[in-house]
C-alpha cells in the first residue's frame, strides 16, 4: 500500500498542488484525470481477477468491472467539463478581488471614490472594467492622466490583472 499510495499518487499530488499554485482548474482537472486513471486500472485488474480465478459463475464480473470503470469515467468527464467550462468562459472573479482593487484604486492621487468595479477571469488573469471618480474641475488632460495611473497601479499590482478598462466620472459630492 506505501508504494502504490506514494508512487501511484503522485502525478494526482503533483498536478493538484501545482494547479492550486497557479490558480489553473485546467491543471487541477487534470489531476483528477491521474487519478480516474488509477481507479479504472484497479476496477479492470479486479474484474479480470475475479473472472479468471473466480471460476465457474464469475465471468461477467470482468462486464461489471467495465460499467464501474464506465462511471468512473463518466463522472469524471461530467467534472473536468465544468471545471474546464468555468475556466473558458468569463466569471466573475471572487469578492476580496474586487475589494483589492478598490483599495488600489483609490490610493491613487486624484481618484476621490470609486463607483463601479467588474472583475471577471478569463483563463488565468483578471480584466477588469472600473469607474473612478475625480474632481469635476479637472482638467480633461488631467483626469486622463489619473485614468492611466490608476490602470499602471492595478496591472502593476499583485494582482494578475491582464488589462484594465477605466472610465472617469465626476465626483459629485466634490463639485463647487
Amino acid at each position: 500500500k506505501f508504494l502504490v499510495r506514494n508512487e501511484g499518487d503522485a502525478p494526482l499530488t503533483i498536478s493538484r498542488a501545482w494547479g492550486s499554485a497557479i490558480e489553473s482548474s485546467s491543471i487541477q482537472t487534470d489531476a483528477w484525470h491521474h487519478r480516474s486513471d488509477a481507479l479504472t486500472s484497479v476496477a479492470a485488474f479486479i474484474g479480470i481477477s475475479v473472472a479468471l480465478f473466480g471460476g465457474e459463475g464469475f465471468e461477467s464480473a470482468d462486464d461489471w468491472a467495465a460499467l464501474v470503470a464506465c462511471a468512473i469515467i463518466g463522472y469524471n468527464g461530467v467534472r473536468l467539463l465544468r471545471a474546464s467550462l468555468s475556466e473558458v468562459l468569463d466569471i466573475a472573479a471572487p469578492p476580496e478581488v474586487e475589494t483589492r482593487i478598490r483599495s488600489l484604486a483609490t490610493q491613487v492621487t486624484g481618484v476621490s471614490g470609486v463607483d463601479i468595479v467588474r472583475v471577471r477571469r478569463s483563463g488565468l488573469v483578471y480584466l477588469v472594467d472600473i469607474h473612478v471618480e475625480v474632481d469635476p474641475q479637472l482638467t480633461v488632460r488631467v483626469a486622463h492622466r489619473i485614468g492611466h495611473e490608476v490602470k499602471d497601479a492595478l496591472i502593476n499590482s499583485e494582482l494578475p490583472i491582464l488589462d484594465v478598462l477605466v472610465h472617469i466620472e465626476p465626483n459629485v459630492e466634490t463639485a463647487g
